[in-house]
């Protein structure tokens, strides 16, 4: 029998021949050892929330949603352990309701926790110490591409987690994670607009230093530094606040980019009235400048996708650049958006992100391993998939020719050249390891043989 699967932005469409949900350790074992009744390649599958083909299969799909169970939250020792199928919104109300939060609180609500230890994550706002999820994972449980059992920690085979922690589902399907945790944090974001021409490296590395956690938001040619510093009292208006920057960036700036290019066909109008909705951000952004910014309890940052409509949902893509080389890559790229524009008509319609890591050795894979790291993160409604496909193939090759690092699950469109050019001998090392874990290609989909190295 044939399922169609499509991820949540629409972009992606898979059909497997099986698609399962398990709700036991025995039940993944048993599936993963009958090729005959499950064929390969076997992929574990969360909310798919995925912008790449990371998850697709035309043989098995093992769909987690059963498997959510929480097994304990230890407030003392600052632990919690919960089924790899779980959803971080979901997990991080069962922490809040012990006064304690995760490490990062990640926007993408809906990503689950199986996904978020073994793939690619990013925060800028609470990245104090880590930006990546899976660099808070202390221990992990799996079931191997042969059906065995599989088990690490920070104190049991250390260097297996480092492993794991970047495996894709590659080396096995990820079925408990145990992560560490905080007492639950109040927060306060300020918002500095600068225009781009008159920003210095110089003065960008200061604010880098000089802030707990920080993103940058890029409207036209003004950029606005959103900074985050702790505070001990939340104030008596922070649920509305943290509803309103729910309400007015994660669904009604994706909205509106929506309706305008669905709505307005003449070119000319088009564009003008897109320059009219970046106007109205750049104003809201110098309002929160003017009022000194909102106030919030970090939870509150994690989004809730499962409803949005279609006409509020939005795709990206993610490279991260080395920290001291931002600005003029940055510049580049502007100027790189703007030619596109000109030979294809085609332009982002909402604002463009950009998220400082720092620098992280956690997982063979981050992407921060060398250095502190900050993004460029071109965000978009889309209305037509291939004039968006055509700019992030373009982009892709403007950001490995700037030492860009993409991520395999938020980068679309991207090649072994790239994943070669950006991770260097250690790609070579991640690859030999997932073709010695699992030598038949059990769990090997077409995506990752195109890029693992050979």
């Amino acid at each position: 029998m044939s399922n169609t699967i499509t991820n949540y932005d629409g972009s992606i469409v898979t059909s497997p021949k099986q698609i399962v949900f398990p709700e036991t350790v025995e039940e993944i074992q048993a599936i993963l050892r009958d090729s005959t009744r499950y064929p390969s390649p076997v992929r574990a599958m969360g909310s798919y929330h995925s912008l790449t083909p990371c998850v697709s299969s035309t043989g098995t799909i093992v769909g987690m949603s059963r498997m959510t169970k929480i097994i304990g939250i230890d407030t003392a020792a600052h632990t919690f352990t919960a089924h790899a199928g779980l959803e971080v919104i979901d997990a991080s109300k069962a922490l809040r309701a012990q006064n304690v939060q995760f490490m990062l609180n990640i926007e993408i609500g809906n990503m689950t926790l199986g996904s978020a230890a073994c793939c690619h994550t990013k925060d800028a706002l609470d990245g104090i110490e880590f930006g990546q999820v899976s660099s808070y994972v202390i221990g992990m449980k799996w079931v191997a591409p042969n059906g065995d059992l599989g088990e690490a920690s920070e104190t049991r085979n250390p260097e297996l987690l480092r492993l794991m922690r970047s495996s894709y589902g590659l080396c096995g399907i990820v079925y408990e994670v145990t992560f560490r945790i905080k007492p639950i944090e109040a927060l306060h974001f300020t918002y500095l607009p600068r225009p781009v021409e008159e920003l210095t490296q110089e003065e960008v590395n200061g604010l880098l230093d000089e802030s707990e956690g920080i993103v940058c938001w890029t409207v036209g040619r003004t950029s606005v530094f959103q900074q985050r510093q702790r505070i001990p009292e939340p104030g008596i208006l922070l649920s509305l606040q943290a509803a309103a920057r729910r309400r007015l960036w994660n669904f009604a700036g994706a909205h509106i980019g929506h309706f305008i290019d669905a709505f307005i066909a003449d070119p000319k109008l088009r564009d003008k009235a897109q320059e009219n909705s970046f106007d109205v951000a750049k104003l809201l952004y110098g309002t929160l400048h003017l009022l000194g910014g909102i106030s919030l309890l970090a939870p509150d940052k994690t989004v809730d996708y499962r409803n949005t409509a279609p006409s509020d949902r939005y795709a990206f893509t993610f490279w991260a650049f080395p920290k001291n080389q931002w600005l003029s890559t940055l510049r580049a790229y502007l100027d790189f958006a703007d030619t596109h524009f000109k030979q294809t008509g085609f332009r982002c319609n909402m604002p463009l992100g950009a998220y400082r890591v720092h620098q992280d050795r956690s997982g063979i894979l981050s992407y921060t391993h060398d250095q502190d790291m900050f993004s460029i993160d071109p965000i978009h409604a889309v209305t037509d998939q291939a004039a968006w496909q055509k700019f992030l193939e373009a982009f892709n090759d403007f950001a490995s020719r700037r030492n860009g690092t993409p991520l395999l699950n938020q980068s679309p469109f991207i090649k072994r050249e790239h994943v070669e050019a950006a991770y260097g001998q250690r790609w070579i090392e991640f690859s030999k390891w997932v073709k010695a874990t699992d030598p038949q290609g059990r769990m090997l989909n077409p995506f990752f043989a195109g890029l693992l190295a050979q």
